[in-house]
Formats: C-alpha cells, sequence, structure tokens
C-alpha cells in the first residue's frame, strides 16, 4: 500500500498539482483568519495539514461571519 502511494507522489503530474491545490486554499483561509483575528484558527491552520479539507470546512464555517463584518452580506 505504502508502495503505491509513494509512486504516486513521486510522480509530478500529481504531487504539483496537490502542492498548488493544498497551498490555494490555505493561503485563502489564512487570510481570512486573519482578517477575522481567529489566532486559535490562523495557528491550526498553518500546523495542520489535510490538502485542503480543513482550510475549505473553516472557509464554509466563517462565510456568514466574514461577510457581516466586511459589509457583504448578500
Amino acid at each position: 500500500m505504502f508502495n503505491n502511494i509513494q509512486t504516486i507522489l513521486d510522480n509530478p503530474n500529481v504531487f504539483l498539482p496537490l502542492i498548488i491545490w493544498s497551498g490555494l486554499w490555505k493561503g485563502l483561509a489564512l487570510w481570512r483568519a486573519a482578517r477575522l483575528k481567529q489566532v486559535g484558527w490562523y495557528i491550526a491552520l498553518i500546523i495542520i495539514n489535510t490538502l485542503g479539507v480543513l482550510e475549505i470546512i473553516y472557509l464554509i464555517a466563517t462565510r456568514k461571519k466574514y461577510q457581516e463584518t466586511n459589509g457583504c452580506v448578500s
């Protein structure tokens, strides 16, 4: 099993898109945590790497609060 995972991760056609995907979501989530002054979430998002899963959950969970603080209520 681990050989299969290692083979996939050694392939740059798979690994590079994973890095870009994860970096995009992490950047968006860290930006929002900083704007909302949520230090605990900011630290957790930096430490925990989940290929964007935690970041997407955080962005969805804080959407309403972020819109309210920025006057973007839709």
